[in-house]
C-alpha cells in the first residue's frame, strides 16, 4: 500500500491518499506524470449530492492532471472550504495505461437532530430558541456552533450579564446515524451593572450635568434621603450671598444627583454602541453651552468586581464662545432682520451649536427658518451655516442660504389602507394636489390620521419625493390598519344582585354598505361612521339599551359631523309586581347633534351642538337615590347644549404633547318664567313636570414629554348646574356624583358620574350617604384636578400599555353657599393603563385618600379602582 499525502496549503485534518496497491512501479515522486481522468467515484454521501463533488474539486473525467500534483490537493482544498465534512481524502483506485481512476472519500458532519438547553429558565430558552433559529437537519458545522453561542452572549450581554458562559455538547443521537443531540448549557453567571462613572477633567459641568447628558449609560441607582441637608443649605447661601449663583445651583443639582437617584426607567447596564452614542451626547451638551472644543480624550471600561463595571471619562473642556456676529447670505424672501429675529440667537451670546440647529432646521416649540420656508413652498431651500472665523474666543458666523423655488404637490399617495376606504383617509389630509407644499400641513396630516384612531399610530409615516426637474413634489403617506372596534363585556357582584354589561363600538362602520352581502366582513366597514349598541342589565329589577350612531362627513364635502342616539331604561325597586309597594322609574330619551370643524381662532377648535328630549316616568317609585315628590308622574325635559371645544393632542392614545379644552351649557327653556303661576305652593310633581336648568362645563388638558417619552398630564374640570327660579331650585336629576372609578351599571336619572381615585364611589357626593341631606342626593358645583406622570410600557399598537402616578383633588358641594374652592379632598397613587383594540382602554389604579369623610367609615384610604375607557378621568 502506498500512501501519498499533499498539504499544499490546507489543513485541519485535511489530506489526499493515493492508492494502488503493492506496486510502486508506476509512480515517480521525483517526476509527476499526467495521466487523463478515467473515473471517478464518490464513498460516505449520505445527504449531499456525491455528483457535485467533483465538480467543487474541479475534476470531471478526460481532464488530464498530475500524480502526484497540485489538482488533487486543490480538489480536497475546495470540497473542504464548503465546511460541511470532517475528512476528505482522494484516493488514486487504478491506473489503466495512461488513465487513472479516482474515488473521492468523504466524512460528513454530524447533523442536528434536536437541541435542548440547561442552566435556564424556560421562558429564556424560548426568547433564545427563536433567535438562534435552529432546524432539525441543520449541519454541526464550526461556523453553526460558533453563530449560536455569539447569538447567546449578545442576547445576555444586552441584559446585562457580562460573565455568560456557554458550553455547547454534542451526544450522539443512537436512533439516527451520524446525528447529533446539542445541548446548550448556558451559566449566565450575575448581572453587571454599571457601578461607577468616573468624569476626570471637569470643571465648568459637574458631574451630574456631564452624566445626565448620556441618555442609556447610566450608573447604579441611588437614594439615601437620610444624608444630611444642612452643609447644602450652608454652602447655598454662601454662595447666593457671594453673588455667585450659578455654583449654588451647580451645588443642589449635585447634591440630588448624588442622593436622590432611583433607577426606574433605565437600566444602569452597559452597551458597547449605547456608549458611543452617549459620548456624542456629552459633547453636544458642551457644545449647548458654548464650549465648541469640547471632546473626549479618552475613556476606559474596567471590572470593578463580579457585579460592577467602572467607566473613566476624561474630558477636555476648552473654551467658551461667543458669537461676535452673525451674518446672513442668499436670502432675497425676507430679511436679514426678520431672519434674526425667529433664530432668536444675537451677536454676544454663547455659542450653542444645539440651539443653532433647531432653530435653522426644525424646532418642535417655536417658528424656525426651514419651517418658515417650507411652509410656503420653498421644499428645496437649505441653511448652511458657516464660521467663517473663529479667532480667541469670538465666532464669526455666516448663514449662507439656498433659497430655491416653491414647489407644489404633483400627487399625493396613499397605501396600506387594507379595510378603510380611500376617501375616509384623503378627506382628512391637508396636503392637496396643486398646493405649495407645506411641512406643517404634512405634520398636520400625520396628526389627523392618528387621531382617526383606525391605523397603527407609530407606522404612519409620510414619504416626500421632490422633483427637482419640474419644482414637483410628490407625497405618499403609509398606514398600517389596526383594530379599531371594541368589545365590552363586564360583570359585578352589589347589594345582592350580578349586574352584567355588553357593549359593541363599531368605530369604521360603513352604514351605505349594510345591505351588500360582499361587505359583510363580518360587518360593514370602512367609511369611518361609528355605530354604537350597548345592554344593561341585572336581572327584573334593571335593564337599560342604547344605539348611537356618528357620520363624522355630513353629505361627504365638509367635516361636519350627524349624531343620533337613543336609549332607554328600566328600573324597578325589586317588590313583586302583585305587591302594592312595587315601584319603578323608566327613562326614555334621544339626542340629535350636529358638529362642526372651525378654522378660527385656528383649525384645532370645533363646534357641536344638539337637541336632547328626555321623559323620566315614576309609578309608586320613592328611593334614597332619587326622591321626586309622591314617586309618580311624568318629568320631561327638552334641551339645548353647545360644546366648543380644542383638540391639538399627538394622538389619542399615549399624547406626547399637545392640549385638549372643552366649555359646553346645556339649557333648557325657562318654563317658571312665563308661567302665571306661584310655584311655592305647588307639589314637587308640579314643580318639576317641565325640567329646566342651565348645566355648564368646563374641562381642560395639557400634556408635555418632559424626557424621552415621560409625560406629564395635567388636567382640570368643573361643572355647575344651575337654575332659574328660587322657588323650584336645581332639578333632582342630572346631578354630579364624585368619587370612586365613575364607572356604573345603572342610569335612570341622568346623573354625571366623575371618577376619584382614592375615594369610594360617590363617596364625595352630598346626600349620598346620609339621604336626609338638605337639597336630596347629588351635588350641583363640582371641581376636580390631577396631575399625572405617565411613561409607556409598550406602545405596540395590539396592546398599548404605560404606567403612571398621580395626584388628585376635587370636591363636590349642594349649591353656591356651601361652595368652597380650597375645600378639596386629596389623593395620591398609582396605576396602569392597557389599551386593547378588542376592549379599548382598561385601568387598574390603587390610590390612597387623605382626608376623611364626615360621617363615613372604609370609604377613603387604601381604595383599587378598575376603570373602562377612560371613565375615572
Amino acid at each position: 500500500m502506498l500512501l501519498l499525502t499533499a498539504f499544499l496549503g490546507f489543513g485541519n485534518g485535511a489530506f489526499a491518499q493515493i492508492q494502488i496497491g503493492d506496486d510502486l512501479s508506476e509512480i515517480d515522486y521525483a517526476r509527476p506524470q499526467e495521466y487523463e481522468i478515467g473515473g471517478i467515484t464518490v464513498e460516505g454521501a449520505k445527504y449531499v449530492d456525491a455528483t457535485m463533488l467533483s465538480l467543487i474539486a474541479n475534476l470531471r473525467v478526460g481532464d488530464r492532471v498530475a500524480i502526484p500534483g497540485d489538482a488533487i490537493a486543490s480538489g480536497i482544498r475546495k470540497i473542504w472550504d464548503q465546511g460541511l465534512f470532517e475528512d476528505v481524502s482522494i484516493n488514486v483506485i487504478d491506473f489503466v495505461g495512461d488513465k487513472v481512476f479516482l474515488q473521492i472519500v468523504i466524512k460528513e458532519r454530524p447533523r442536528v437532530s434536536k437541541f435542548s438547553f440547561s442552566g435556564i429558565k424556560k421562558s429564556e430558552a424560548d426568547e433564545i430558541r427563536n433567535k438562534i433559529n435552529l432546524s432539525r437537519g441543520d449541519i454541526a458545522t464550526d461556523h453553526l456552533l460558533t453563530k449560536t453561542t455569539r447569538i447567546i452572549e449578545n442576547y445576555y450581554f444586552d441584559k446585562g450579564y457580562l460573565n455568560v458562559d456557554i458550553d455547547i455538547k454534542q451526544v450522539a443521537d443512537t436512533a439516527r446515524e451520524n446525528y447529533i443531540d446539542m445541548v446548550i448549557d448556558i451559566d449566565k453567571g450575575d448581572k453587571v451593572k454599571i457601578g461607577k462613572i468616573n468624569v476626570i477633567g471637569n470643571k465648568e459641568l459637574t458631574d451630574g450635568q456631564v452624566l445626565l447628558a448620556m441618555k442609556e449609560t447610566k450608573e447604579r441607582g441611588h437614594f439615601d434621603p437620610l444624608n444630611p441637608l444642612g452643609p447644602l443649605v450652608v454652602n447655598t447661601v454662601a454662595e447666593v450671598l457671594t453673588l455667585h449663583p450659578l455654583r449654588a445651583i451647580n451645588g443642589i443639582e449635585e447634591y440630588f444627583y448624588d442622593n436622590y437617584r432611583p433607577r426606574i426607567f433605565k437600566a444602569s447596564r452597559f452597551q458597547e454602541k449605547n456608549f458611543e452614542d452617549d459620548k456624542k451626547l456629552i459633547i453636544d451638551k458642551y457644545n449647548s453651552k458654548g464650549f465648541r472644543d469640547a471632546r473626549i480624550v479618552r475613556d476606559s471600561v474596567y471590572k470593578i468586581d463580579n457585579h460592577n463595571l467602572g467607566i473613566d471619562l476624561v474630558v477636555d473642556e476648552g473654551h467658551k464662545y461667543h458669537y461676535r456676529s452673525i451674518n446672513w447670505t442668499g436670502n432675497t424672501k425676507y430679511s436679514s432682520e426678520t431672519l434674526g429675529n425667529i433664530l432668536g440667537i444675537k451677536p454676544g451670546d454663547i455659542y450653542n451649536k444645539e440651539l443653532l440647529d433647531k432653530n435653522l432646521t426644525y424646532s418642535e416649540t417655536t417658528l424656525d427658518i426651514s419651517s418658515l420656508y417650507m411652509d410656503d413652498g420653498y421644499l428645496f431651500f437649505h441653511a448652511d451655516p458657516v464660521e467663517v472665523q473663529v479667532e480667541n474666543d469670538s465666532i464669526d458666523l455666516e448663514i449662507r442660504l439656498t433659497e430655491g423655488k416653491q414647489a407644489r404637490i404633483s400627487n399625493v399617495t396613499l397605501s396600506g389602507n387594507t379595510k378603510t376606504y380611500d376617501h375616509v383617509v384623503l378627506r382628512e389630509l391637508y396636503s392637496r394636489p396643486g398646493q405649495l407644499y407645506s411641512r406643517s400641513d404634512v405634520m398636520r396630516s400625520v396628526r389627523e390620521l392618528a387621531t382617526l384612531g383606525f391605523f397603527n399610530q407609530e407606522n404612519i409615516t409620510p414619504d416626500v419625493q421632490p422633483n427637482f426637474a419640474d419644482n414637483t413634489v410628490d407625497i405618499g403617506y403609509s398606514v398600517e390598519e389596526a383594530a379599531a372596534d371594541q368589545i365590552r363585556f363586564s360583570a359585578g357582584y352589589g347589594a345582592k344582585m350580578l349586574m352584567l354589561e355588553a357593549g359593541l363600538q363599531f368605530s369604521n362602520f360603513s352604514m351605505r354598505n349594510i345591505f351588500n352581502k360582499k361587505a359583510w366582513r363580518p360587518l360593514p366597514m370602512g367609511d369611518g361612521q361609528k355605530l354604537g349598541l350597548n345592554v344593561t342589565t341585572f336581572g327584573r329589577r334593571y335593564i337599560g339599551y342604547s344605539i348611537s350612531f356618528t357620520e363624522p362627513w355630513l353629505g361627504g364635502r365638509k367635516p361636519n359631523s350627524l349624531t343620533a342616539s337613543f336609549y332607554q331604561t328600566f328600573y324597578s325597586n325589586g317588590y313583586e309586581r302583585t305587591n302594592s309597594q312595587y315601584g319603578w322609574i323608566n327613562m326614555t330619551g334621544g339626542t340629535i347633534g350636529l358638529g362642526r370643524r372651525l378654522t378660527w381662532p385656528d383649525d384645532y377648535f370645533s363646534l357641536f351642538q344638539a337637541v336632547n328630549v328626555k321623559r323620566y316616568s315614576l309609578n309608586n317609585y320613592e328611593s334614597a337615590h332619587l326622591n321626586v315628590g309622591d314617586g309618580n308622574g311624568k318629568f320631561n325635559l327638552i334641551s339645548y347644549s353647545i360644546v366648543l371645544s380644542r383638540n391639538s393632542v399627538s394622538q389619542p392614545i399615549y399624547p406626547r404633547n399637545g392640549s385638549e379644552f372643552q366649555i359646553g351649557l346645556e339649557i333648557t327653556p325657562p318654563y317658571s318664567l312665563f308661567a302665571n303661576k306661584d310655584y311655592s305652593t305647588l307639589s314637587e310633581n308640579e314643580k318639576y313636570k317641565w325640567i329646566e336648568m342651565h348645566r355648564w362645563t368646563f374641562k381642560a388638558a395639557w400634556f408635555t414629554e418632559l424626557y424621552d417619552k415621560l409625560v406629564m398630564m395635567t388636567r382640570v374640570r368643573f361643572g355647575y348646574l344651575g337654575f332659574y327660579n328660587d322657588q323650584i331650585g336645581p332639578t333632582p336629576f342630572h346631578r354630579y356624583f364624585l368619587g370612586g372609578d365613575g364607572l356604573s351599571n345603572v342610569s335612570f336619572d341622568s346623573r354625571e358620574l366623575v371618577g376619584m381615585r382614592g375615594y369610594g364611589n360617590s363617596a364625595l357626593t352630598p346626600g349620598f350617604y346620609n339621604s336626609s341631606n338638605s337639597g336630596g342626593n347629588g351635588g350641583n358645583i363640582l371641581s376636580k384636578y390631577t396631575l399625572e406622570l405617565r411613561y409607556p410600557l409598550s406602545l405596540n399598537p395590539q396592546a398599548t400599555i404605560y404606567a403612571l402616578t398621580f395626584l388628585e383633588a376635587g370636591n363636590c358641594w349642594l349649591g353656591l353657599k356651601s361652595f368652597n374652592p380650597f375645600d378639596v379632598k386629596r389623593s395620591a397613587g398609582l396605576g396602569v393603563r392597557i389599551f386593547l383594540p378588542m376592549f379599548g382602554l382598561l385601568g387598574l389604579d390603587w390610590g390612597y385618600g387623605f382626608d376623611d369623610i364626615y360621617g363615613v367609615q372604609g370609604e377613603n384610604h387604601s381604595q383599587f379602582h378598575f376603570s373602562i375607557g377612560g371613565s375615572i378621568d
